[in-house]
């Protein structure tokens, strides 16, 4: 009888930490391809419809950069957590935030015009999500609160305070009943790209955030500080860096960023509160991290791959009548073949013979 272990190698491959996120997008779609047999459909005519088929004009070029923008800012806020070796699931909850904070200003400024409106709109929603992150780090710092059970409970104490405020006090008086506010001014809404599509301004904000992080853990002090203490917590202490200190850095910026994605989804391609601000951006922008090896340039590439599933979904719903949600399903499978290939990068998989009982062993000698 074999038991079979997992024995750790010497050393970790660096080539293979490079290759194991195509190893993993190409077992996702050799899934994807029975997934759909399953279904019954032509499998190589299934994964176009959801993987190219979104990309063959420009409007899908288009509607591909107003997802990019959200899982990109959510994900570089999340790459600083993580180098932190914190971990950080709540940029769901900080987004949702962010959208309903600067939601409510929007509401409370209808009237209001001039070109303050939209950065006065824009700065609430950041500090909406930065107000939340801020409730994570106090629990951690001063109770001691594990980072994950707190961010993920206060995840769903976000939706349920939209929830209320579209049901609510927000809910447009003359919308018929509708859980939604009423659309934005134009004071408050992002400027577009261009008027046949959706793209707007937003993409810029997280292109710059790419840069603005890249600089902060590469050029700078503090990055090298947080580096330090995601790597070897002990020696962080003993060079004399203040590990809460780093500790509300990168959760207030984690917070700040969703929150700047959150109300940049409700005053941009949205114009309105509604419940479904979020198709699960915050939960996707883990998988974009680690996807991207944490480096920024890997974050916009694994954006735009987990921005395609979105799309693709939808274009299975309407072309394939499947359900809209293969989303999540093929964004599952991609996050478990992603860390099994980790996995076996540190790990390697052993056969060993069982060790025999003293049982077994006295009988043997009996006979």
């Amino acid at each position: 009888m074999l038991n079979i272990t997992l024995e750790k190698r010497p050393s970790d491959s660096k080539l293979m930490s490079y290759l194991s996120p195509l190893f993993a997008i190409l077992l996702t779609l050799l899934s994807g391809g029975l997934l759909f047999t399953a279904l019954g459909q032509d499998p190589f005519h299934a994964l176009y419809t959801f993987f190219v088929l979104p990309l063959t004009d420009v409007y899908g070029w288009t509607e591909l950069g107003v997802k990019v923008a959200p899982l990109t800012l959510c994900a570089m806020g999340l790459m600083l957590c993580f180098k932190a070796r914190i971990w950080n699931i709540g940029a769901e909850g900080q987004f949702i935030l962010g959208g309903l904070g600067g939601g409510y200003i929007a509401l409370e400024l209808m009237d209001a015009e001039g070109f303050w409106v939209l950065p006065l709109v824009l700065f609430f929603g950041a500090l909406s999500g930065l107000f939340w992150g801020a409730l994570t780090a106090l629990l951690k710092t001063r109770f001691g609160a594990n980072e994950i059970l707190t961010t993920i409970m206060l995840n769903y104490i976000a939706l349920n305070w939209l929830l209320y405020g579209v049901h609510g006090p927000l809910k447009d008086p003359e919308g018929f009943n509708f859980p939604e506010s009423a659309m934005f001014s134009d004071f408050a809404t992002l400027p577009v790209l261009s008027d046949d599509y959706r793209l707007n301004i937003s993409i810029f904000f997280a292109l710059f955030a790419v840069a603005a992080i890249w600089a902060l853990m590469s050029k700078t002090l503090l990055g090298f500080q947080i580096s330090v203490l995601g790597e070897d917590k002990a020696a962080a202490r003993f060079a004399g860096f203040k590990e809460e200190r780093l500790t509300w850095f990168v959760l207030l910026a984690c917070g700040a960023l969703a929150g700047l994605a959150g109300v940049s989804e409700v005053t941009g391609s949205i114009g309105q509160l509604n419940p479904y601000i979020s198709p699960g951006y915050g939960y996707a922008a883990i998988i974009v991290v680690f996807l991207g090896r944490m480096h920024p340039v890997g974050i916009v590439f694994a954006s735009m791959l987990l921005a395609l599933t979105y799309m693709g979904g939808e274009m299975a719903q309407m072309d394939l009548a499947l359900p809209k949600s293969l989303t999540g399903l093929f964004q599952g499978m991609l996050l478990f073949y992603l860390l099994a290939c980790d996995l076996l990068i540190s790990y390697r998989i052993v056969r060993k013979p069982a060790a025999r009982s003293i049982g077994s062993s006295s009988n043997s000698a009996q006979a």
